[in-house]
């Protein structure tokens, strides 16, 4: 059976540790290797990725074109507007095709029903690069990133300030399926999409909404924000006025437990969702963070593939 990995719930609990564990070890057994030099075992030489962006992209784009590389196979980069399937070719028609080329297929798109209608035609694993609804690969990075400085991410609080978005619903769904708690704190209008938090709630995750950001922040372990304004969104000054009291500040920092970690996707409007102090202050692992958006695009592929669990 093909292994997609659309959302998180896919892989399941067994298949996300086995991603991390993984990810980890590849990750220690490339210490002093240069970024271009192939893993020594090369698990997925012969095997090509094609990757359809119809979104703008950087740690996507480049962590999966090295994470191809140091698996020992190779990547088609595809941008919408150069193929037919930005003038009118179907997604069904589209994921035939590739799947007479390729091993795998990776999209990063805005409509979620896109990445589920390129899954049910393909016949090869199709990958979640990100949509409107979801961004699993980053979840898989931010997980490793938690695993790596503090030991576990079972039991651990995360408290989330901001805008309920793609990013937001991969983090209660991981919550879910790990054990882990997520406090939101967003103001009104602005709260995550209820089915994603019925569906973790469904599975024994326990998921917080407030509207005060210290009661989310209070005690918690992790602390998560993301851009209040998404790509292709207008400048909406409203939306901004109503998220200011969430943005992650000295303050709000100091009212999470005493070795709370900050992580943040990136790109990052400095100023806005969270301040210069906590970005480059000695709680934040956006760097490693971005930095394992690699290992953890490794990890998902050897899974697609049938290289793990």
């Amino acid at each position: 059976m093909t292994r997609h990995f659309i959302d998180l719930a896919d892989a399941g609990p067994d298949g996300l540790r086995a991603m991390l564990e993984a990810a980890r070890a590849r990750k220690a057994d490339r210490r002093g290797y240069p970024r271009g030099q192939t893993d020594d075992d090369a698990p997925l030489a012969g095997h090509t990725l094609a990757m359809i962006f119809e979104k703008n992209s950087t740690r996507t784009r480049v962590s999966f074109d090295m994470a191809m590389r140091q698996l020992g196979g190779s990547t088609i980069v595809m941008e919408a507007g150069g193929t037919q399937l930005g003038r009118g070719e179907t997604i069904a028609d589209t994921a035939r095709v590739l799947s007479r080329y390729v091993d795998a297929i990776m999209i990063r798109t805005d409509d979620h029903q896109k990445i589920v209608d390129l899954a049910r035609y393909a016949e090869v694993p199709v990958i979640n690069g990100l949509t409107d609804q979801s961004h699993p690969c980053q979840i898989m990075a931010d997980l490793q990133t938690v695993l790596e400085h503090k030991g576990r991410v079972d039991g651990l609080s995360w408290a989330w300030l901001g805008d309920g978005n793609n990013v937001l619903h991969s983090i209660v769904e991981a919550g879910s399926l790990l054990g882990f708690p997520v406090r939101i704190g967003c103001p009104d209008g602005y709260d995550p999409d209820p089915a994603v938090v019925a569906a973790a709630r469904a599975r024994g995750g326990s998921v917080l909404i407030s509207r005060d950001p210290v009661e989310a922040a209070a005690g918690a372990d992790v602390i998560v924000t993301d851009t209040w304004i998404s790509m292709g969104q207008a400048h909406a000054e409203a939306k901004l006025a109503a998220m200011q009291p969430f943005q992650v500040n000295e303050a709000l920092m100091a009212r999470a437990a005493a070795d709370a970690v900050f992580l943040h996707c990136l790109p990052a409007h400095r100023g806005e969702e969270v301040v210069d102090a906590v970005m480059d202050g000695p709680q934040s692992l956006i760097w490693d963070e971005a930095e394992n958006r690699l290992h953890a695009q490794k990890a998902v592929l050897l899974w697609c593939l049938g290289k793990l669990g």
